[in-house]
């Protein structure tokens, strides 16, 4: 129920083409508003307009995956017109629009005549983009960057990288790492020693958050030490896996000597606090093979199980 004495006030963003324009109108008024990004109420309906009579389309790919039934796109003679109602955080991303030009039934994209606004739905209980993943892999190449995706519903928040294992916060130094609030931590040279499971935390106006931990199958990761071995060295793999506080986990190993030498199996876990009530229990496996021999180079498998589910990694151990 609204009350007659407080009007409802709707949120329109336009885009026009060709002007690279970008505005919010208000019922008491029209606000001028930065083109590349712009920071709407959430719940809002918001209107993207761009003129032209044969338009293109592109917003967060969270809106397509679910087929949602609040996004609706409409063309006129004049302009098209995409409407999203009670939008949230999630469908906080980049919103862009382009004039389409065809040649009989050859159609294509016109780049000069294109327009991109990365729309940012602030939401105080949602400061990092809600995602349908738990947990995200990201693959590091010496030869290009890789984006650590943090990504935040408000741009004025400060967000910082922390490593699980060992526990530290990684600085954005500005150059070999950056951070980006429509992409997340920008790595420009990433190198092995960045390899590991990270978290990230940010603050607006004095409240730290912190993605919660994943409630699905294990995050599991394994490391053999030292890296390069041959025959009669020792070596470890450890199994490494992140969780609930409160859960329960086990260990199954399948590895190239197992039906013809012992070897040693030590299992352990610990709390890491990551402040403001937010909690990891971070298990181990350790798998130590002494004085190695020939049928122990080969693939070492681990498989941890929580109540959730289970999940297997695999590294394969050779003679330098």
């Amino acid at each position: 129920m609204t009350s007659p004495d407080r009007p409802v006030c709707t949120m329109k963003l336009w885009v026009v083409l060709g002007m690279a324009l970008l505005w919010v109108e208000l019922q008491n008024g029209t606000l001028p508003a930065p083109g590349p990004e712009h920071q709407p109420d959430p719940g809002r309906t918001m209107e993207l307009r761009c003129k032209g009579n044969s338009i293109g389309w592109s917003y967060p790919p969270y809106l397509d995956t679910f087929n949602d039934s609040r996004l609706s796109i409409m063309q006129s003679d004049k302009y098209s017109q995409l409407i999203l109602t009670t939008p949230s955080a999630a469908d906080t991303g980049p919103y862009s629009c382009w004039v389409i030009i065809c040649d009989g039934t050859e159609c294509e994209m016109d780049h000069d005549r294109s327009y991109v606004s990365y729309i940012y739905f602030t939401d105080k209980d949602n400061l990092f983009v809600p995602s349908a993943f738990h947990f995200e892999i990201v693959y590091l190449h010496p030869d290009r960057p890789a984006v650590v995706p943090c990504r935040v519903t408000d741009p004025q928040a400060k967000v910082s990288l922390h490593r699980e294992v060992p526990p530290e916060e990684i600085t954005a130094n500005g150059t070999q790492m950056t951070y980006d609030p429509s992409k997340g931590f920008v790595l420009q040279n990433p190198s092995p020693e960045q390899q590991g499971v990270f978290y990230c935390k940010a603050v607006t106006k004095g409240t730290p958050r912190s993605p919660p931990i994943p409630s699905g199958a294990p995050l599991v990761s394994l490391e053999v030490s030292p890296a390069s071995v041959t025959g009669g060295d020792n070596v470890d793999v450890t199994c490494t896996m992140l969780g609930e506080p409160e859960g329960d986990v086990s260990f199954t190993w399948s590895y190239p000597g197992q039906d013809h030498r012992p070897v040693h199996i030590h299992t352990s876990w610990r709390l890491v606090h990551r402040g403001m009530s937010h909690t990891t229990r971070v298990s181990q496996s350790v798998l130590t093979v002494e004085d190695l021999e020939t049928i122990d180079f080969g693939n070492y498998i681990c498989k941890a199980k929580n109540q959730h589910g289970e999940t297997s990694v695999m590294t394969n151990i050779l003679s330098k």
